[in-house]
């Protein structure tokens, strides 16, 4: 079995430690003293970027440890591998809940175990792929915005000393609607950061993570199915364990407002076929490459036991919402490129007041609540919200494909 950490350090990050690790140590201090006997309650925290959240949270021993998750499998596995971990510390205090937080008997653990110290928000809906049609739009822009709105305004009633949201990088310059929902998700929590402290990151790729095409990989193999991806998409990459040192740096380091981003270089762009065919290397299997689905799903039917080669479809990108490259700021963006080695701080993300947001999010769950909205119109009024949101619409999507 390929060891997949092993993998991501030698041939997707060519990192041997982490990116973060100067200032991990630079900041330990600090982040003790923030961090050590105090309460945090974790939302989505069963994914690859909360539970990996959790794993960095855990070192520096904070004394109560509540997990919410709709995934109560996730809940089930992180409970396991945190357990499971030779000298992680958990909480005698630690509860997972399977429940969304929305819900309203997340009030009542709100109400009864609040207020927590720390609380940091990854549930998200993050992939381009939800956004096919109305229906998956709008389920997008209830997690991503109206639901975290809703959070922040039960949090104002018992402030926690530390909260994080989780961003993205297509949240810069967005082109599809994932990335404007976090983009204005980040303007919503701005609005509170003169409430209670409020930070969020924009980061690259989270290299196999749960859901993504890399982990994909991992399953279709298994399954004795061949590998698709796109021949001309380029990202940046970190490891499962580096998303959750970003995130853990902005919660406790970050000052109200700011928003984080790894300082990565171009140059450390990957290429998805590069890393796929170097995927197959590793395993001792040449890339078959196929002319079409059709193809590759009839080359991995006849395979053969001890076959040396692996069906593989590679393809241009043609679905909506794709950028070909990423960026974590735009022009006009203050920069704080000296406090970390490794991260960079956006200082003057622009702050609406409090009725101008709960207008906008009123105005949203009354569009989205309208018969018969199409996603053309759901496009049109996102762009009134954001003046530079220029939505790539190609009539595909992600689900069309293998």
């Amino acid at each position: 079995m390929i060891n997949i950490e092993a993998f991501i350090s030698n041939h997707i990050t060519f990192r041997e430690k982490s990116f973060f690790q100067d200032d991990l140590l630079r900041y330990e201090n600090q982040l003790r003293l923030q961090i050590e006997g105090k309460s945090a309650l974790v939302i989505g925290g069963g994914g690859t970027i909360g539970s990996s959240f959790i794993r960095a949270l855990l070192k520096f021993n904070p004394a109560r440890l509540f997990v919410v998750d709709l995934s109560e499998n996730y809940l089930t596995e992180l409970t396991r591998d945190l357990r499971s971990t030779l000298g992680m510390r958990v909480p005698d205090d630690y509860k997972t809940y399977p429940i969304n937080f929305s819900d309203p008997v997340f009030d009542k653990i709100l109400q009864d175990a609040g207020p927590f110290d720390i609380v940091a928000n990854f549930a998200a809906h993050k992939h381009v792929r939800s956004e096919k049609d109305q229906f998956s739009v709008i389920a997008l822009l209830e997690n991503n915005i109206v639901k975290a709105e809703q959070l922040l305004g039960k949090l104002a009633e018992s402030p926690p000393e530390h909260f994080f949201c989780v961003s993205t990088d297509k949240a810069a310059n967005p082109v599809n609607i994932m990335g404007a929902s976090k983009k204005i998700m980040e303007e919503v929590i701005m609005a509170y950061a003169g409430h209670f402290p409020v930070s969020t990151a924009r980061f690259a790729n989270v290299a196999f993570s749960n859901g993504s095409l890399l982990a994909g990989y991992l399953e279709r193999m298994m399954k004795h199915q061949p590998l698709s991806c796109p021949s001309d998409i380029r990202r940046f990459f970190v490891s499962p364990e580096e998303s959750g040192q970003i995130c853990l740096m902005a919660c406790i380091l970050g000052k109200t407002g700011e928003i984080f981003f790894p300082k990565l270089d171009e140059e450390q762009m990957m290429n998805f076929k590069d890393i796929t065919i170097e995927f197959l290397r590793q395993q001792g299997l040449e890339t078959s490459i196929c002319a079409s689905e059709e193809e590759a799903r009839y080359e991995a039917s006849m395979m053969q036991a001890n076959s040396r080669s692996y069906p593989v479809y590679f393809f241009e990108s043609d679905t909506s919402g794709e950028k070909t490259f990423e960026e974590f700021y735009t022009e006009g963006e203050e920069l704080d490129l000296a406090t970390f080695s490794s991260l960079g701080i956006i200082k003057n993300a622009p702050r609406r007041s409090m009725d101008e947001i709960r207008n906008m999010v009123g105005e949203l769950k009354r569009v989205i609540q309208t018969p018969g909205l199409t996603k053309a119109e759901i496009v049109k009024v996102m762009t009134s919200f954001l003046p530079g949101f220029h939505h790539i619409e190609t009539g595909k999507n992600l689900d069309q494909k293998m």
